[in-house]
């Protein structure tokens, strides 16, 4: 198990590339530890925002949970309401919420890497937490996802993860291979081989997924994005089809391992990438990564204000 010297302390939390798999691990057991009743105390009141211009369910509210278990006090904010409507840029809006006081904000956009401008501009001071750039990256997700798939087996190194589905348009892919790898399990990939692009392969091999199910440790299934994809080739998209060669069927999940999971970062298109009944089944932990994600966040945004000094004890 590796040694964890300090908690983290992060000026912002964006991108899955600038933390070690030390920084992971770190993450990893403080979450563990809010899981198991840790609290902390602020130096005074802290205010946050969730600054979502994308639609989101999952992400939006666990962040929200996590912010008010903290103690925290929750800006509301409505992106079709804003003075976006009237133009306003998502720098000004971020600088509106640090004028009026908010300490902490949590992003979602549907621009890749929306956050550099944010980050590089020496008149932003608040920390910014990344819950989604585009088909970028989704860090707490797969910050989230580790600490199920830590919570499980206890260690990375040597674990077999097969990362299914529709990798172009996934920014939990492409988070998720990069930490895997760092953290030292062997990643694969299944699903539409014309969604297998070269930023993947060098992280792991595809294969078919008949070829994987019988080997893997996980099966991470991703969610076909329907309003990511172009009309042409959604127009001609097949649920049914796309089950039977790329989903998980009952077949399939009974060539799976005892031992292995299944996994999914939901909305699950349920009889798409999973059969209905197996969403819930007993190698299933995908309600147990909902669970998993308001503790994570908790480790988030606790990072940032710990790098803010607004954290006066821990225990």
């Amino acid at each position: 198990m590796m040694q964890i010297t300090k908690p983290v302390s992060f000026e912002n939390v964006v991108s899955m590339e600038d933390l070690s798999a030390e920084d992971v691990m770190s993450f990893i057991h403080e979450t563990i530890e809010f899981k198991q009743g840790k609290q902390v105390e602020l130096a005074r009141p802290v205010y946050a925002a969730n600054l979502f211009f994308e639609s989101s369910t999952r992400t939006h509210t666990s962040f929200e949970m996590a912010e008010r278990k903290l103690g925290l006090q929750v800006l509301n904010f409505d992106p079709s309401n804003s003075s976006l409507k009237k133009g306003e840029s998502m720098g000004d809006t971020v600088k509106t919420f640090q004028a009026i006081g908010a300490d902490v904000v949590a992003i979602r956009d549907k621009k890749n890497e929306y956050y550099k401008d944010l980050i590089e501009d020496p008149n932003v001071h608040l920390g910014i937490a990344n819950g989604g750039d585009g088909s970028g990256q989704h860090l707490s997700q797969s910050l989230l996802d580790m600490m199920t798939i830590y919570e499980e087996f206890g260690h990375f190194e040597g674990l077999n993860v097969a990362i299914v589905g529709d990798l172009t348009h996934s920014r939990v892919a492409r988070s998720n291979m990069e930490v895997l790898t760092k953290l030292g399990a062997h990643v694969f990939f299944s699903g539409p081989k014309e969604w297998y692009t070269e930023d993947f392969q060098k992280y792991g091999e595809w294969m078919p997924i008949d070829d994987l199910v019988s080997r893997m440790d996980v099966m991470m299934f991703l969610r076909v994005q329907h309003e990511r994809i172009a009309a042409d080739k959604n127009g001609s998209f097949s649920a049914e089809r796309y089950h039977k060669v790329y989903g998980l069927t009952h077949a399939r999940e009974q060539r799976m391992p005892e031992h292995s999971i299944i996994m999914h970062p939901a909305p699950v298109n349920r009889g798409v990438e999973i059969a209905d009944e197996l969403v819930e089944c007993d190698k299933s932990r995908i309600f147990r990564q909902m669970e998993n994600g308001v503790f994570v966040r908790m480790a988030i945004m606790t990072s940032m204000l710990r790098y803010r000094g607004l954290v006066k004890s821990e225990y």
